[in-house]
């Protein structure tokens, strides 16, 4: 059974930092297209980060580059991504995912490629 368990959410003020974990089973981990998505209230879910673990391959949306970055530990079968100078548009809840193609086309269809979704995990930043 294929499972993604988010951890690491709080929070933080303007311009902390967070580091998320996805800590996955149940499947093979590599060469697998994996991301972390979020969902504001009252908004549409949209791609943040995704890796292509056989490569280590990145993607960003703009609206996060430059300040987060998405890793992966092999080894442990783990996502992270570590979120800098976090903003209050940042807020949301931040899901991992897990799918066989990274699919071409803007964040907001990053989605479409993924197959296992965690439950996810909530971060609020303060100004």
């Amino acid at each position: 059974q294929v499972q993604l368990v988010e951890s690491g959410g709080g929070s933080v003020q303007a311009g902390g930092s967070l580091r998320l974990s996805c800590a996955t089973s149940g499947y093979a981990f590599s060469n697998y297209c994996m991301g972390w998505f979020r969902q504001a209230p009252g908004k549409a879910r949209e791609g943040v980060a995704r890796i292509y673990t056989g490569t280590g391959s990145t993607d960003y949306a703009d609206s996060v580059k430059g300040r987060f970055t998405i890793s992966q530990d092999n080894a442990k079968k783990t996502l992270y991504l570590q979120m800098n100078s976090l903003k209050p548009e940042d807020t949301a809840m931040y899901y991992c995912a897990a799918g066989s193609v990274c699919w071409s086309g803007a964040p907001s269809l990053w989605g479409r490629g993924m197959a296992y979704w965690g439950v996810g995990t909530l971060v609020t930043v303060s100004s």
